[in-house]
């Protein structure tokens, strides 16, 4: 219906075409999902420019179903692409950096390169803890992917 009212190119089709793929990944049905990930991202970034929030969204959504599939060597350059993105938009400090970097120290972590994943967990808690607090979920779950982290390294 939306592509019937607003055309196949408007930023609300893009935002439809990455919800359904992310209802489709959480259902499993990976096969119907990664090209409407793809999709999304390419008219995002036809109607939004390279560099836009939206587009490091999408970016992370796409590698972080790659690495669910284990796709790792696809996953790094997306991880990587979304963090500078969100740096250069959002600034050092926002919690949407720390979940780029949890996000790329839990792929580091997941191909044993820990002393590549510790100093971006440890970057993403700073975030976290100053921005959301100690106590928030987030500011929680990479605290413990730290100490996970940390005790498969000792």
């Amino acid at each position: 219906m939306y592509k019937r009212l607003l055309g196949e190119e408007h930023p609300d089709i893009a935002t439809s075409l990455n919800n359904l793929a992310l209802l489709y990944y959480s259902q499993g049905r990976y096969a119907e999902a990664e090209p409407l990930f793809v999709q999304d991202l390419a008219i995002s970034k036809r109607l939004l420019g390279e560099e836009h929030p939206d587009i490091a969204t999408s970016l992370n959504n796409l590698a972080a179903f790659y690495y669910s599939q284990g796709r790792y060597a696809e996953t790094e350059p997306l991880y990587q692409e979304a963090l500078a993105m969100r740096k250069c938009l959002l600034g050092e400090e926002h919690p949407d950096i720390a979940q780029s970097l949890n996000n790329l120290a839990k792929l580091y972590y997941s191909q044993g390169k820990y002393a590549e994943a510790e100093p971006l967990y440890q970057e993403a808690l700073v975030i976290f803890d100053e921005k959301l607090g100690g106590n928030h979920p987030h500011t929680v779950k990479c605290r413990e992917n730290l100490e996970l982290l940390r005790a498969a390294n000792s």
